[in-house]
């Protein structure tokens, strides 16, 4: 009963009574037995087939519809819309004709668009490359942070060191502020290189060393019997017969690497509703469309035959408006590819990254395809998180994809002031050499056509020829091109002024006005170069590193501040947060230098006071300052001058420092020093008091002999001698002896202890380790 269910069962009806009904009706209790029993014969009339479900999955054709309704779009807007619009910026940049131009009068055209980008584009490249890193990554935690320091020189050393960095970025730019767009594509390259090479005379174990190298194929070997000579000590003797090999072997080394590349701006493909190449939910479709061989192709890893069989006729793109526009040599043809070597005919490739839900889960996912010819046959596709590509655009509209560049806001004004030149010129021509004006048949028309200075001209009457003068309209038109240049200077932000070259104009200015000029000249670069930091620069490093995470299988070691350092992108857990490191300020590099020095004086006398590891400015802060001023020198990389200041040496200088041996045995020795003072102090003390005892009981005893003297002389005469006073001036001595005896057992004491504290000072002093005597260096040895 597979593959039949019932019209009417008992569960589709509403009530049991009905349910019984129908069931008698039909007798389906006597066809579940037989059922039950295995005996039912044919199904009856009321059983139906059941559907088959449907795949949900799109088929190949449809998908293959999808992505040439795609491309077709997209093609059509780039090269109808934008590639028009990027050809003629393309024409105005290389200074090419107008069409409007007259036989005989001058066909001068002023270069005022180049000239903007020209000026526009060092100071960019000076931003982002003068910098240590144009871009850094921020670690998401303590533990973190030397990985995130790691991630940020290994990413700007893949990008500046395996791949041309700096002509990367200049292509970009320029591009952009020419063609709107500027485009960096990134990708893990397994391409192979194939060499193929020739060797004589191989021994046989050298041989061997070649056919155990995976990526080594011997094409051909040949065995030759070489003679060679005994040696010395065995002459006389006939030559000895070696085997020896010569061998062509060719060898296929995949690259294994990230490749970054600026890819022409007619190269690239996206939707036309698109609203931000950059994020992943600002387009639908994005591709890179090329010319490439069949032998480019099969080095990628597909089949030669199906390549040959699917690469279709010609593609538009070979004969593109915007790539005449920037060479027009390619209009000629290229003879060179009419070749029998089917390896090397040219089709389209297409890398295409679309929104599609092929596989009918009601989610449409990013798929990474390559399909090859105009019918774009597809040879692979894969579900991938993001399109590796990175757009600039120097002023972006909002919601736009593609927006605005120097082009547009400066060719008007070249065809205006071209036209205003060559008016300039003509006039200057016809006031320097004006026309003649000849009665007919009253002059000889040949001598009044030769050109020749001082030559003579025929006339038959005085007034026969006339010049036709006209005035030199050069100082009227020179305000004019004036008056275009300052609108030039306003819309593009560039002016002589601004770039230092018109001494005239800022001879007579004030330091305030002239900063003015150069401020307002770098505000426009710094919105270029913030725009091109958090648009293209930010996305492309970001997607090197996760390209490096997902595809770099072994360890490197590289080179990185100055330290060879193992790396292993795998071992980058999580996707960390990469910043834009543009900061240009206000005021000129000697400005901020000026700034920094007083900055670093300040820091100075703060670490003299509070120390080296303190909350206001550290050695690791003022060792970020003196980086500042190397990098605003013009140095790239600042550790090659100052070493940099790890977390660890921070801990290290906040942990109490073990006391040396030497500073052991000096503060030995200042204490012996001190107790020595305090203890010859102490002796001058008591000295002092004794002599002061001894005066005082010289004078007691004077007084007390004079008193007694009185007393015996009142007794010999019989007077009556003051009781009192006697007994009071003999307890005042026993009062005086007991204090001075009190007085010298405790100096007596304290000298006793400052002696034994002395003692065992110098017992500890005795008892440090020596600290050794440094040897001399040993000389160097001679250059080697």
């Amino acid at each position: 009963m597979d593959g039949f269910v019932f019209r009417d069962t008992p569960d589709r009806v509403p009530n049991s009574g009905a349910s019984s009904d129908l069931v008698d009706h039909f007798g389906f209790d006597e066809l579940i037995s037989e059922m039950e029993q295995g005996q039912a014969g044919d199904p009856p009339v009321d059983l139906v087939e059941e559907a088959a479900p449907s795949d949900p999955r799109m088929s190949d054709e449809d998908f293959s519809g999808a992505l040439r309704a795609a491309a077709s779009d997209a093609e059509d807007y780039i090269d109808s819309f934008i590639g028009p619009m990027r050809a003629a910026a393309t024409a105005y940049y290389r200074g090419d004709l107008f069409g409007n131009e007259e036989q005989g009068r001058s066909q001068v055209v002023m270069t005022e668009f180049r000239d903007s980008v020209l000026s526009v584009v060092p100071s960019l490249l000076r931003v982002f490359v003068g910098g240590e890193h144009p871009v850094e990554f921020i670690p998401q935690n303590a533990q973190s942070i030397d990985l995130a320091e790691q991630q940020t020189d290994y990413v700007n050393y893949v990008f500046m060191n395996d791949n041309p960095g700096f002509l990367i970025l200049h292509s970009m730019m320029k591009d952009a502020l020419t063609r709107k767009t500027g485009i960096v594509k990134w990708r893990w390259s397994k391409d192979k290189t194939v060499t193929e090479t020739a060797f004589q005379g191989l021994m046989l174990e050298q041989v061997a060393v070649l056919q155990q190298d995976p990526t080594v194929q011997i094409i051909d070997l040949a065995e030759i019997q070489t003679e060679i000579a005994p040696p010395p000590e065995m002459q006389g003797q006939a030559p000895i017969s070696v085997p020896t090999f010569d061998v062509r072997i060719r060898r296929e080394i995949p690259k294994n690497q990230l490749v970054v590349e600026c890819i022409p701006p007619e190269e690239w493909l996206i939707n036309r509703d698109a609203r931000d190449a950059n994020d992943e939910r600002g387009y639908t479709f994005q591709a890179h469309r090329s010319i490439k061989t069949v032998s480019e192709i099969v080095a990628m890893g597909y089949d030669e035959s199906e390549i040959i069989e699917n690469m279709g006729g010609s593609s538009l793109l070979e004969n593109n408006l915007e790539q005449i526009a920037r060479n027009p040599a390619v209009s000629g043809g290229m003879g060179y590819l009419n070749t029998p070597d089917e390896t090397m005919h040219r089709c389209l490739f297409l890398e295409a990254y679309m929104r599609v839900d092929r596989d009918g889960d009601g989610f449409a996912e990013l798929r990474k395809i390559h399909a090859i010819g105009t019918n774009y046959h597809v040879l692979h596709d894969e579900v991938v998180d993001e399109a590796p590509f990175a757009v600039f655009c120097p002023d972006p509209e909002p919601h736009m994809v593609i927006g605005n560049c120097i082009a547009d806001q400066t060719m008007d004004l070249q065809r205006i002031k071209s036209s205003m030149v060559r008016s300039t010129l003509d006039s200057a021509a016809s006031s320097i050499h004006p026309r003649t004006v000849i009665l007919e048949g009253k002059v000889n028309a040949d001598d009044a056509l030769n050109t020749e200075q001082g030559a003579v001209i025929r006339a038959r009457e005085a007034g026969a020829v006339q010049e036709l003068t006209k005035p030199f309209l050069g100082p009227q038109m020179l305000s004019l091109l004036a008056y275009v240049d300052e609108i030039k200077a306003k819309r593009t932000g560039i002016s002589a002024a601004s770039q230092g070259l018109n001494p005239e104009i800022l001879q007579s200015t004030t330091q305030a006005a002239v900063s003015a000029t150069v401020s307002g000249a770098q505000e426009r670069i710094e919105m270029y170069a913030r725009i091109f930091a958090e648009t293209a620069l930010r996305r492309m490093f970001r997607g090197i590193a996760k390209t490096l995470r997902e595809n770099q299988d072994q360890e490197r070691i590289v080179k990185l501040r100055g330290k060879w350092v193992a790396v292993d992108p795998r071992s980058w857990i999580g996707e960390l947060e990469c910043i834009p490191n543009v900061s240009m300020g206000r005021g000129t590099d000697q400005e901020k230098l000026q700034f920094l020095a007083k900055v670093l004086e300040k820091q100075e006398l703060i670490i003299e006071k509070l120390g080296p590891v303190n909350p206001i400015a550290g050695i690791d802060r003022y060792r970020e300052t003196l980086a500042q001023i190397i990098t605003l020198a013009g140095f790239k990389d600042a550790t090659k001058y100052i070493g940099t200041v790890t977390p660890e040496f921070m801990q290290q200088m906040q942990q109490p420092k073990p006391p040396q041996p030497a500073d052991i045995l000096a503060q030995a020795e200042m204490m012996k020093v001190q107790a020595d003072i305090q203890l010859k102090l102490m002796k001058f003390h008591q000295e002092a008091y004794e002599a002061a005892m001894a005066d005082q009981r010289e004078r007691e005893k004077t007084y007390m002999d004079t008193m007694a003297k009185l007393a015996a002389t009142d007794a010999q005469y019989d007077l009556n001698p003051n009781q009192a006073l006697i007994d009071s001036l003999l307890q005042h001595e026993a009062q005086l002896a007991e204090i001075q005896s009190v007085h010298t057992a405790q100096l007596q004491k304290n000298l006793l202890q400052a002696e034994t504290q002395l003692q065992g000072m110098a017992m500890k002093a005795q008892a440090a380790p020596a600290q050794p005597t440094p040897q001399p260096a040993p000389p160097l040895g001679p250059m080697g």
